[in-house]
Order: structure tokens, then C-alpha cells, then sequence
């Protein structure tokens, strides 16, 4: 790969820019007085000259066929004092500054023009370029004390330093909890930590995939670093600045749109399994399933179908009913409304060559296409398939309408959008770009972001005004979380599983994807066993999804009642969400009007405890409640770190109100119907209550507000 190099650079009132070799432009524009961003434009022009991510006014989003790459509207450049240090010239715009070299090209950035430092670029060579791939480097110095963290849905300990990860979207089934790698998102985002405790946000705004080297890669020749490659896209990078987590996180949340706040009924548990809907005998178990909520008596809020009421022997066919297994559909959907359930069906996006609609849509270009303008058929579902074009109006449009027809029509509230990481083969394949084609290198990660916006705003045409919607999708980059929930993907089961799943749904918080959780008690392989079940919805009975979903052999489904010997255990931790679901509603309008992650690791509310900084297994619901689930087998203690509070003070057992001191170490009790749970002191958490005689709800008024 070759080095970029320059000769000066230009100052101007937002930025600077300096001509490179090969005629490219680097440009770098202050955003806010802790937000810049440095792009590098190809002399040719952009190789991705859209983007759909960026989307920086509130409440606002991107055209259908993306932004500009130049479009610069939504910020507000700050004034910027021009300085200069050991001879070359620096900007400062109040939280953050740049120092700018050009020989060899070379950006320094300090937390103000005299504040500590946040990042350097390598110091031999720092952005090069490959003529052979169009692959680009970015390069930084690395310093082992540094933290790494973010990167969507990444699995192991929450710090990545020394880790080599992609960002490349998989169908990741029973991936390895601890090592696995790629997962489901592309999210080119890493969260800084520098050893004088300041934080640093890095965006690289681009749909090729790409691979963060974090002090992996070792070269005699150029000391520690770490890279970015970005594989035939742009670098077009933002840098974000705090001296907190929270408050870079927030500037990247606020810079990719925001996030949906979704209906109140979504926060309560939901169920599903492929056995249920993959039986022969659908319909019946069904209506034997809502029997058994009240039989039972387990809240559930919400009935997830999978993707079995389309099936016909081991294939499916979206958008279409099996009717020998659901005969009469609208009759079951309104029964599960009857008994206070909403309604979710899976949804995919790709035709089996031998669908009803193949032809036409083939037809009409509605399929990612080869070089020859023919639909690229791979491999997908026991079968031949095609992916929807989600950047061609014809797929566009058979999706809505198959959508409003097949799913809103037949009484279901909401589309899952799944199996949807267009992990296409084909290197020659393209995507109508909407009249501007894209190589799939460059537009994979776009499908799933506008399969799920085409689900989320067919559903929004049927809502009443101001009624909020709510879709969920597995795979798709920034922007996703405007419309979607999301969650870790098919999980094997496991008690490693149940460990490390709590650092990937932590870590996808760190990302920006507020709104996530885990399929309960694991999606692949073995069925549970009692005291791994019962540990595993107690860890998830707080995270901001809460869904049990299972594909086992011979249709065993993960059910609240599957065992009957924790069956109570498992009830008492649904309603404990139940209980504390006015306080996770709380959360979550914390998470669409501040942009603060609804579960976080505890180092985000007490950044300056080094202790909290360790690899843990606890995390934080919202700054009141510390959560610390039992993972081992056999455990009936937990030793726990309760952190330190500003000015003292005590931490409590939510239940019997137990103090406990801050800032210290403790071993509490955790027999099996128990979840540690502790409230800082000062904490004030509204509870909610049932009626008597009936089942909680998402919608049961506080009935107590308990103070800590």
C-alpha cells in the first residue's frame, strides 16, 4: 500500500484542507466545539458519494435515496482560534483541537488546544492506499493503556484492545459468544478511552466492510498503532470528544438520527419459537399457548411468530400463509388481541426461486442483479433465492405492499425484519443505488437499513398521528436504530453463551443501539436445563427486549413453564420487569430525548472508578439500579463491586432494603429465585402493580414509588 503525502495545508474559517499527491482532497471541518470531521475525497470523486447515516437535525432523517456526501446542513460550526505548535498550525475549537502536519501527513488531536491528549496519527505513515484493492488505511498510535469498546455487536470482554474485528454483516448462527466474528451489524464506530481517563468517538462513515486492527498487528518498523481498512470504500471520519462515555456517545447517537421511542406494549415479555409456527399443527398450538399464559399465569405482552406460518416442508416463501397449518389466521391474531397481545411476524427478505412473485419481480428488476442485469440465486433456506433490491422502487414496493396485504391486513401490529445481512456472493452483483447502481461491496449493510425503514414506515401509514411504531431488525449499520429494535442474533445455548451475551448487548449499548436484548435462554442447540434457564431470564428480565425464542430439535419450544420446577422462579423475574417497567419506560424516553443508553456497563455512570473499568459481569439499568446476574452453575452467592457514590452514601437490596457500602467489594446472597439488585442511595423508582385477579401489563399505573 502506498502513503498518501502533502505538501501544506490551507486554514479557512470551519477547517482546513491540503491537496494530496494524487490530486485526492483531504478536508477537515469543526462540527461543534467537540465534533469534527475529516474526510478524504478521491480525485476521481466519491466511491460512495451517499451517505444514510448521517442525519444530524432532530427528528430528522435521510431521503430514500441518501444524503449527499457534500450536504453539510444540520451542524453549526463553531468559532475556531488558530494556533501553532513546534512550528506547524493547530485549530482549537473549544473541547477539541488539531494540530495539522503535513510531511508526512500527520493530525494531532488534544482535548483543547492545551488539553491532554486524545489521539495521534501514526507517526511513520498514517493514510494509505492500495491501487490493487482500493482498499484505504487509516492508521493511529496505540498506547497499551488505552480502552477499546463499541463496534456493534462484538462479542467477548467489553474492552477490545488488541482484538483484530470486522465489520462485516454474517448470518452468524450459534456463533461463539466469546470469540465469534462478524456477528449481524456493520457499525464502524469505536468508543476511546485514553489513559488519562478522557473518551474519543471515531465514526467511519462507510457501508464497505472493514476491518479495526486494535494492537493486533505488531511491525518493528512503526511501534504501536492500530488501524482501520476500509475495503473499496471512503474514509470519511468523525471524531467526537467528552470527558465522559455519555457524552460521546450521545454526540454519535445524535449524529446518526437518533432513536425511535417505540410502543409502550413492546417493553413487556414476548414469546416465540420456530417449533410453534414450524409445526404441522400450528393454529392448534397457538390457541393451546394462550391457554397456557393463563393456566400458567405469566404476563406476556406480545406473541413474535416465526417464520413457520409461510412454510411449506422445510422452505419458506415470505408474504405468503400455509393454510393447511393456519386456517383461519385473523381468527387466531384476534384472539391473541382478545387476551391483550400484540402481534410481530417474521419477515425475510429473499425469494425462493419457485415463489409465486419470482418471475414478476425478476421482471421488474426487484432482485439484487450480476453484471448481465440477472438476478443473482444463491444458496439460502433449503434452496435457490434471490435478495430483494430494498434501492430498486419495484422491491420497494412488493415489500410494502406484501406487508399492508400478508401481515397488517391479517391483524398482525408489526414486521420482524430477519435474515436480512444480503450476504451476497456474487462479486459482480449490484443494487439499483435508485438509478445510481452500487457494487454489493459497497451497499450490503444499506438493504437491511431500508428493508427495515420500508417495514417501519408501512406500519406508520396505518398508525393513528403521533402513535409511535415499532418494527425490529437483526442486521443493518447506523441508522437502524431510528426505526428498529434489535438484539444479539440466533445465540447458542449455554452458560458461556449466558456470560458473554451480557458484554454483546452491553457493548451495542456503547454503540448507540440502545434498544437490544438476547433471544432468552438461547436460540441453537441444546434445550436448557432447569437452573441455566431460570438464571438466564432473570439476566435478561431487565435488558430493554425481552423475548424467548428458540429453534430446538424435534420443536422443543423455550417456554416460561417448560420446566416445572422453576416455573415460579421464572414467573417471579417476568414480573419483576413488569413490576419496574414504569422505571424502564423512564429509560427508554431517556434514550429517544438524551440519547443515554438504557443498560450500560457501570464504568459509563462511574467513569472514574477504576474498579468498574475490570471485566464484570453487572451493568447498570439506567444511573439507579446496578444489576448483577448469576452466570456459573451451582452459585448461590455473588461477590459484587458496588461503586463508589459522590459524597458516600450506600447501595440497597431493592427487595429488603439491606445497605450496603459504596465504593467496596461484597458477597451477597443468590439462591436460585433470586436476582441481586441494588438502588443507589437517592434513587426514587416507580413500581407498577396489577389489578387484582388479573395479569400485569405493559400499561399497570405506579402503584408505589420506592426511595432509597
Amino acid at each position: 500500500m502506498k502513503p498518501w503525502t502533502s505538501t501544506a495545508w490551507r486554514l479557512d474559517p470551519e477547517g482546513a484542507a491540503t491537496t494530496l499527491d494524487d490530486g485526492a482532497t483531504m478536508r477537515l471541518r469543526f462540527l461543534s466545539p467537540s465534533m469534527a470531521r475529516l474526510s478524504l475525497r478521491p480525485a476521481a470523486g466519491w466511491r460512495e458519494p451517499r451517505t444514510w447515516a448521517v442525519a444530524p437535525e432532530p427528528g430528522g432523517d435521510v431521503p430514500w435515496d441518501g444524503r449527499s456526501r457534500d450536504d453539510d446542513h444540520g451542524f453549526e460550526p463553531p468559532p475556531l482560534t488558530p494556533f501553532e505548535r513546534d512550528g506547524r498550525p493547530g485549530l482549537d475549537a473549544g473541547a477539541l483541537a488539531v494540530t495539522l502536519q503535513a510531511a508526512p501527513l500527520r493530525l494531532r488531536w488534544t482535548a483543547g488546544r492545551d488539553g491532554p491528549l486524545l489521539a495521534e496519527d501514526r507517526r511513520t505513515s498514517a493514510y494509505l492506499r492500495s491501487a490493487r484493492t482500493g482498499a484505504v488505511r487509516h492508521y493511529l498510535q496505540r498506547d497499551v493503556g488505552e480502552r477499546y469498546h463499541g463496534l456493534g455487536d462484538k462479542t467477548g470482554p467489553l474492552n477490545l484492545h488488541g482484538r483484530r474485528l470486522r465489520t462485516l454483516a454474517m448470518d452468524s448462527l450459534g456463533y461463539d459468544p466469546e470469540h465469534g466474528d462478524p456477528l449481524y451489524k456493520h457499525w464502524p464506530f469505536v468508543l476511546s478511552r485514553t489513559p488519562e481517563g478522557r473518551w474519543l468517538g471515531l465514526y467511519y462513515d462507510t457501508l464497505a466492510a472493514c476491518t479495526f486492527d486494535l494492537g493486533c498487528e505488531h511491525d518493528n518498523y512503526h511501534g504501536l498503532y492500530r488501524h482501520v481498512e476500509i475495503d473499496d470504500g471512503d474514509l470519511d471520519l468523525y471524531l467526537m470528544a467528552g470527558a465522559t462515555p455519555g457524552e460521546v456517545i450521545a454526540q454519535f447517537v445524535r449524529l446518526v438520527g437518533g432513536t425511535a421511542l417505540p410502543p409502550r406494549w413492546t417493553l413487556g415479555y414476548a414469546q416465540t419459537a420456530m417449533g410453534l409456527a414450524d409445526a404441522p399443527d400450528a393454529q392448534a398450538r397457538l390457541h393451546a399457548f394462550i391457554d397456557e399464559i393463563a393456566e400458567h399465569r405469566v404476563p406476556v405482552s406480545a406473541f413474535h411468530y416465526g417464520s413457520g406460518y409461510s412454510m411449506r416442508g422445510p422452505r419458506r416463501y415470505v408474504y405468503t400463509w400455509n393454510r393447511d397449518k393456519f386456517p383461519q389466521p385473523q381468527a387466531l391474531n384476534a384472539r391473541f388481541h382478545e387476551r391483550g397481545l400484540q402481534v410481530v411476524a417474521n419477515i425475510k427478505p429473499c425469494l425462493l426461486d419457485d415463489h409465486p412473485a419470482f418471475e414478476t419481480l425478476a421482471r421488474d428488476g426487484g432482485f439484487i442483479t450480476d453484471n448481465q442485469e440477472r438476478p443473482v440465486v444463491e444458496p439460502y433456506w433449503d434452496g435457490q433465492a434471490a435478495f430483494l433490491d430494498f434501492t430498486h422502487p419495484a422491491g420497494l414496493r412488493w415489500w410494502q405492499e406484501g406487508l399492508r396485504r400478508q401481515i397488517l391486513d391479517m391483524g398482525i401490529d408489526a414486521g420482524w425484519n430477519d435474515n436480512n445481512e444480503h450476504a451476497v456472493q456474487e462479486e459482480s452483483a449490484l443494487s439499483h443505488g435508485f438509478g445510481q447502481p452500487l457494487p454489493i461491496h459497497r451497499s450490503r449493510p444499506l438493504h437491511a437499513l431500508l428493508m427495515t425503514r420500508a417495514t417501519f414506515e408501512a406500519q406508520r401509514e396505518r398508525a393513528a398521528p403521533g402513535e409511535p411504531v415499532y418494527t425490529v431488525t437483526r442486521a443493518g449499520p447506523p441508522g437502524i436504530q431510528r426505526y428498529a429494535q434489535t438484539w444479539t442474533g440466533d445465540n447458542g445455548t449455554s452458560w458461556r453463551t449466558l456470560k458473554w451475551n451480557i458484554r454483546t448487548g452491553l457493548q451495542m449499548s456503547l454503540s448507540g443501539m440502545f434498544n437490544t436484548g438476547h433471544d432468552v435462554g438461547g436460540f441453537h442447540g441444546p434445550v436448557p436445563e432447569p437452573e441455566l434457564f431460570a438464571r438466564w431470564v432473570q439476566a435478561c428480565c431487565l435488558n430493554p427486549r425481552m423475548v424467548m425464542n428458540s429453534w430446538k430439535a424435534g420443536n422443543v419450544v423455550n417456554l416460561p413453564w417448560m420446566h416445572p420446577e422453576v416455573t415460579a422462579i421464572v414467573r417471579s423475574a417476568i414480573e419483576l420487569r413488569y413490576r419496574l417497567l414504569p422505571y424502564l419506560w423512564q429509560r427508554f424516553e431517556r434514550a429517544a430525548s438524551h440519547h443515554e443508553p438504557i443498560i450500560r456497563p457501570t464504568f459509563y455512570d462511574f467513569p472514574e472508578d477504576a474498579q468498574c473499568l475490570e471485566d464484570c459481569d453487572d451493568f447498570m439499568l439506567g444511573p439507579d439500579l446496578l444489576v448483577a446476574p448469576v452466570v456459573e452453575p451451582g452459585q448461590r452467592e455473588r461477590r459484587v463491586w458496588l461503586p463508589a457514590l459522590p459524597g458516600g452514601g450506600a447501595w440497597f437490596d431493592f427487595e429488603t432494603r439491606e445497605a450496603y457500602a459504596c465504593g467496596a467489594w461484597h458477597t451477597v446472597p443468590a439462591p436460585l429465585d433470586k436476582l441481586p439488585l441494588f438502588a443507589r442511595a437517592g434513587a426514587r423508582i416507580p413500581c407498577a402493580a396489577p389489578a387484582p385477579g388479573r395479569l400485569a401489563t405493559a400499561d399497570d399505573a405506579v402503584a408505589e414509588l420506592r426511595v432509597f
